[in-house]
């Protein structure tokens, strides 16, 4: 295998090698003693919080509010709605024994919480007036993975768990959609990720609901990752539940309920989005350091480190994110590299010379060749518009790839070659027997029926039946 001096497998040569080796390279996680969990470290972290303090504003903002609910669950709860507990049976972990003894009853381990939240709403909510029932969980959930890969599927996961209660279809429908909005924002505002928003195919949706709608991001190997879903549940769950209200006319109705989330898998896709044989790159608006300082000393001249920590302070000042290197023991050349290989978005070099002339070099992670010479007395005011300029970049460069690697396909043949390297937008009868058929050939399955397609109707570009959905579905190979 092509490798850099780091030890870095080049995505060309092997994508999942590369993934593998970027996450704990850059510091960003480490396996846990139990097989299939993580140890997400301070740097992993600290990504994740910049992600969950923005998502949680914009929840709270629509005006929902947070909540906790046990991760222990009666496992008689999950069998009260079929397709629920058939779609998670195999991925979940049960408790027999606690205290010494055989339960009574076994508790599941918290896979996702619509049943436990179900059974609270049919206490919390009696009349019209209780509704709607806006709630969201920040949580951690177990689903059992055979095949573990960090952040992407791991056994135990964080992510936030919006849950909702409504009058009527018309407005459960619109929390459904709601919350996609703000997911697509997220992804792209703060990710700078180009994901499709779509519906999912029945073969594909969330067990138990009515309709799944997801947005789909597009990987630098050409992989799908499905990076949130929001989820239209109709009365399936109320009913289970015996989620009902009074409404004003005083009959007896059922609620309308929804259920959505995004995940830790989002610092997965962050770094199969940007990613590059250097290592993580990250967008300015989710580095934890924005800007790193490295000072080039001479001896025991403490004026260059001085000099460093005043500007350091004057970005900060300035709401930049900056730290400054200045471990003795390393070099500067070990520190540029390692900087580069944890993703920040902006270095600045800093030694006698530069200090004596007033300037620093400034390095960006991707987007620029060379460096560039930057007034310090300025560095406040530009700062924060370099940092504006390479998200937007990095969105673009998203964009632009995704584009590129996105074919329509009208026949067999062109789909086979277009989800050998990205995705295939084909029409589709849905029949959950030719996804299958075409899953088994080329590994791709029905990604999403995008909310903004082109209408047209046709033949399956598999079995020639006439398609589904009066618009090209988004096919491709995921995680």
């Amino acid at each position: 295998m092509v490798r850099d001096e780091r030890g870095v497998t080049d995505q060309s040569e092997d994508f999942a090698a590369w993934y593998n080796e970027v996450v704990f390279k850059a510091g960003l996680v480490d396996r846990g003693p139990a097989k299939g969990t993580m140890v997400i470290r301070p740097y992993g972290y600290r990504i994740w919080e910049l992600l969950q303090s923005e998502l949680d504003r914009r929840i709270k903002d629509t005006g929902h509010q947070n909540a906790y609910f046990p991760m222990l669950i009666p496992q008689s709860y999950l069998g009260r709605e079929a397709e629920h507990v058939e779609g998670f049976s195999p991925e979940l972990a049960v408790v027999t024994h606690a205290g010494g003894k055989e339960l009574d009853e076994p508790l599941v381990v918290r896979p996702t919480s619509e049943t436990i939240v179900g059974e609270m709403m049919s206490k919390w909510i009696n009349s019209y007036r209780d509704l709607p029932l806006l709630l969201n969980q920040w949580a951690n959930v177990v689903r059992w993975e055979l095949r573990p890969r960090m952040f992407l599927r791991t056994t135990e996961f964080l992510w936030q768990e919006g849950h909702t209660a409504h009058a009527d279809e018309s407005a459960a429908r619109a929390e459904t959609m709601l919350a996609l909005g703000i997911y697509q924002e997220v992804a792209r505002d703060l990710a700078a990720m180009p994901v499709v928003p779509g519906t999912k195919t029945p073969g594909e949706r969330f067990a138990g609901a009515v309709d799944t709608f997801t947005i789909e991001g597009m990987m630098r190997d050409g992989r799908a990752l499905q990076a949130g879903t929001s989820h239209y549940m109709g009365t399936k769950f109320a009913t289970a539940f015996d989620i009902r209200y009074t409404g004003d006319s005083g009959r007896d109705e059922l609620c309308h309920t929804t259920s959505w989330g995004m995940s830790t898998r989002m610092l997965g896709g962050l770094v199969m989005t940007h990613g590059d044989d250097k290592g993580l790159v990250l967008p300015p608006r989710l580095a934890p350091y924005q800007v790193v300082i490295v000072p080039i000393t001479r001896g025991d001249d403490t004026a260059v480190d001085e000099a460093a920590s005043e500007v350091a302070a004057r970005l900060r000042a300035a709401g930049v994110r900056t730290h400054v290197d200045s471990r003795p023991q390393l070099s500067p050349g070990f520190k540029y590299n390692e900087w580069e290989m944890r993703g920040v978005p902006i270095r600045l070099e800093l030694g006698p010379r530069d200090l004596e002339a007033g300037s620093t070099l400034m390095v960006r992670r991707l987007g620029a060749v060379g460096k560039e010479a930057m007034p310090i007395a300025t560095l406040a005011e530009t700062i924060p518009a370099v940092l504006d300029e390479f998200q937007d970049f990095l969105l673009a460069r998203a964009t632009q790839f995704r584009d590129t690697r996105t074919r329509t396909a009208e026949n067999w043949n062109d789909f086979v070659d277009a989800v050998s390297t990205g995705w295939a937008r084909s029409l589709h009868c849905g029949g959950s027997t030719c996804e299958a058929e075409i899953k088994s050939l080329t590994g791709a399955t029905p990604r999403c029926v995008p909310l903004d397609g082109d209408r047209t109707v046709g033949p399956c570009v598999r079995c020639g039946v006439q398609s589904a959905y009066g618009t090209r579905v988004f096919f491709g190979r995921a995680y």
